[in-house]
């Protein structure tokens, strides 16, 4: 700790939503977990895709391969990311040939979130439809209904 201490600072838990809406932040390697894969879209930051088990591969997949907010690190025999591996990703996000072309289309999926979330977007509609259809059934005509 003593030796990074002028780099960067470990801490045991951190807020990730608000490190990663901050301006300092590159690019966030990440499991790609479905929320972690969502907070990170939404706040336009490209992303080292290193996912483990169940959903992670797919939504790594959709990071590199669809949206193309990022790349995936490649692990060695043994299941692990190396160093020199996270290196080259983070340099390849970073600086990289095809880093101006990751970085607007997290921008540009940050912009499409916005939208959806806004007044009138398309996520603020539907749960505003889904509401009001709970809220208009009545319980106990749908009971006489069924009976």
């Amino acid at each position: 700790m003593e030796e990074t201490s002028e780099k960067g600072l470990v801490v045991a838990w951190s807020p990730q939503l608000q490190v990663l809406a901050h301006e300092a932040v590159g690019c966030f390697m990440s499991h790609c977990g479905w929320n972690s894969t969502m907070e990170a879209l939404s706040l336009g930051v490209p992303m080292v895709a290193v996912p483990q088990w169940t959903d992670q591969p797919t939504n790594a997949k959709f990071i590199a391969d669809e949206w193309k907010v990022g790349i995936r690190g490649e692990v060695d025999g043994k299941g692990i990311i190396r160093e020199e591996e996270i290196e080259r990703c983070i340099r390849e996000i970073m600086e990289g040939d095809g880093s101006e072309d990751i970085k607007r289309n997290a921008l540009k999926w940050k912009r499409l979130t916005v939208e959806a979330v806004s007044e009138g977007g398309s996520s603020d509609t539907d749960i505003t439809e889904f509401i009001t259809e709970l809220t208009a059934k009545d319980p106990v005509s749908q009971l006489e209904l069924e009976a």
